[in-house]
């Protein structure tokens, strides 16, 4: 059950660090470069539901995009969630 518990820490931890990668890429990289089409490929699966429920909010004269901290919450619940559960059934 332990290296269950570790592989669900170890996949969610880098998932998370490709949402935060991906988060900083955007501002920083063309946006077809490689790297950064390779990012949100991998992320856009998760930030764009939420988007659509999440709207950008406006700062200054442009936009925060809120989806990536939803995300990371949102992955932090599920890994606390399935663990509480893993540890139910030993």
């Amino acid at each position: 059950m332990s290296l269950l518990i570790n592989v669900i820490h170890t996949l969610l931890s880098l998932y998370s660090l490709a949402i935060i990668a991906q988060s900083f890429l955007s501002m920083l990289m063309d946006p077809r470069h490689p790297v950064a089409v390779f990012m949100r490929r991998i992320t856009e699966p998760v930030l764009a539901p939420i988007r659509r429920v999440v709207p950008p909010v406006r700062l200054g004269g442009g936009y925060l995009d809120l989806s990536p901290m939803v995300a990371l919450l949102l992955l932090w619940v599920v890994e606390r969630i399935l663990i509480v559960i893993l540890l139910g059934l030993t």
